[in-house]
């Protein structure tokens, strides 16, 4: 590591690559949980790094590269909350709340960017995974943006409340009070359960039975077998629409159009350590299936609690296919 940080210093671009190399998926994952998107997310990394590399002189010779990365990365998200709105779901919308006309939307995350997290010890990886968890940033999203700072530095970075607060340039009392304001509003949003302990619960074999089940059924427009695996209180909503649904009655009138209507395929993936599914939708013009979004799964036990189909997804970024052939797909990815 001091070889490395002394090439670079010596203006060794190649070191320097190696030298933040194993940090920036997880510096992009602290990122999405501050701002809510993917693409701010890699804006402000890219940001990150490039001040990183300016500025390596500023590093202490005896200090870790880590914390100083985090330093910089948090304080552009910071700078970056400040001048850009908060990102919400449908479901977030509120007379009170932002106007739907300055909406902005939280966006997915696609798992294949959490593969840092199967380096960390087994507590460390749920909490990981955890905290990017569609309900958790979304919970975040109603912190102020030193709050959301204070939260994820102390409670899923770990770091002790002198470093944050060294590294926030603030006191310690400062970011006690920030964290004790941020767990009290997360301990109303949050659900009892995240979905990695629901989906361990499951197990695997319940699991793809489960994944069957919800295929079989929207690829034969079966509304009433969809609306049997909600629950009773589900939750179906369309981002960038800021129309939602909730409830039996509510969600089966809007499948008689959505499912009943159209031809569907949907391929299983995984977003924000979640079940989804990329939709494809048929095109008579294209003679394909062509994407219809991505929709992101809330399970409680065995039953769908809330489904978010984020119409604007780009699903080859999920590991999906741009477009289905017009031929019967035989078995799922």
């Amino acid at each position: 590591m001091a070889d490395l940080l002394a090439a670079a210093r010596a203006g060794d671009g190649a070191a320097f690559g190696r030298l933040v190399g194993p940090l920036r998926d997880e510096l992009r994952a602290h990122c999405y949980r501050m701002l809510g998107s993917v693409h701010d997310a890699e804006d402000a990394v890219q940001d990150t790094l490039d001040r990183a590399w300016r500025g390596l002189d500023r590093l202490a010779d005896h200090g870790s590269i880590r914390p100083w990365l985090y330093k910089i990365a948090t304080n552009r998200s910071l700078t970056l909350i400040e001048r850009r709105r908060r990102r919400e779901l449908p479901t977030d919308l509120s007379p009170e709340g932002t106007p739907v006309a300055e909406a902005a939307w939280l966006e997915p995350y696609p798992d294949r960017l959490l593969g840092w997290t199967d380096r960390l010890n087994p507590e460390a990886r749920v909490v990981a995974r955890e905290s990017v968890e569609l309900a958790f940033v979304a919970a975040l999203q109603h912190l102020t943006a030193r709050q959301r700072a204070a939260l994820l530095l102390r409670d899923v970075l770990g770091y002790p409340a002198s470093e944050a607060a060294e590294l926030l340039a603030t006191t310690v009392a400062a970011v006690n009070s920030a964290l004790q304001r941020a767990r009290g509003v997360l301990a109303e949003l949050l659900p009892e359960t995240s979905q990695q302990r629901t989906l361990d619960a499951l197990g695997d074999a319940a699991l793809r039975e489960l994944v069957q089940r919800y295929v079989a059924a929207w690829e034969a427009s079966d509304v009433d077998a969809i609306v049997a695996m909600l629950t009773e209180d589900a939750r179906y909503s369309m981002p960038p629409l800021r129309a939602w649904y909730q409830g039996y009655d509510d969600i089966r009138g809007f499948l008689l159009d959505a499912a009943g209507r159209h031809r569907w395929r949907f391929l299983p993936a995984r977003a924000n350590g979640q079940l989804a599914f990329g939709t494809y939708l048929w095109d008579d013009d294209r003679s394909a299936y062509l994407p219809g979004g991505l929709d992101l799964l809330v399970l409680r036990g065995r039953r769908v609690a809330e489904v978010v189909s984020f119409l604007d997804a780009h699903l080859p970024a999920y590991g999906l296919p741009a477009e289905l052939p017009g031929e019967e797909i035989v078995g799922t990815r």
